[in-house]
């Protein structure tokens, strides 16, 4: 199995120098969440059937970056991409980051996220279905796996993203 990451090019015209260094910065951390989901959960990438070639672009709307991925277990790619360099997507995911991970455990209704406008879905929806289908279907939590990898700060920064999600999320139901 071989793993794409961000090479070190030059910045392009109208890239974001800012995006530039957080995506160099999560990208050895996004290369081993990659590395460990595969490993742990291979069922997963099976259940994509067809779509394990697919590019997703998942663009969490208040981070510099948004994410590529292809979950094809024979050329995988997770990487984090400034948005004006991000490749050409079949599917495009598009929400706050924090629904974002929520909706990655099934923690939170997709359908209800898309229909309220707080998700946006584009591309190839047969090809997201899928892979929520398939993270739906996977045992455990993958945040809390990830989170585990980090060791005590992961699991405390994600505690904290969730306090604030919760926090969010009843803030907007007031509103």
């Amino acid at each position: 199995m071989s793993i794409t990451t961000t090479p070190s090019a030059p910045i392009r015209p109208g890239e974001r120098p800012m995006a530039r260094l957080a995506c160099l910065a999560v990208q050895p951390i996004l290369s081993r969440v990659v590395r460990r989901i595969a490993d742990r959960h291979p069922s997963l990438f099976a259940r994509l059937g067809p779509h394990r070639e697919t590019d997703f672009l998942i663009d969490p709307l208040e981070l510099p970056f948004a994410l590529h991925l292809r979950p094809d277990p024979q050329a995988l790619v997770f990487r984090a991409v400034p948005r004006e360099a991000a490749p050409r997507a079949g599917a495009t995911i598009r929400g706050r980051f924090l629904l974002l991970l929520e909706l990655i455990d099934a923690e939170e209704d997709g359908d209800a996220a898309f229909f309220s406008r707080d998700l946006e879905v584009s591309g190839d929806t047969e090809a997201v279905v899928r892979l929520r289908n398939a993270l739906d279907d996977m045992d455990g939590s993958l945040a809390e796996e990830t989170a585990a990898m980090l060791g005590p700060p992961g699991r405390a920064i994600l505690a904290r993203l969730r306090r604030a999600y919760l926090t969010d999320a009843k803030g907007h139901e007031s509103a």
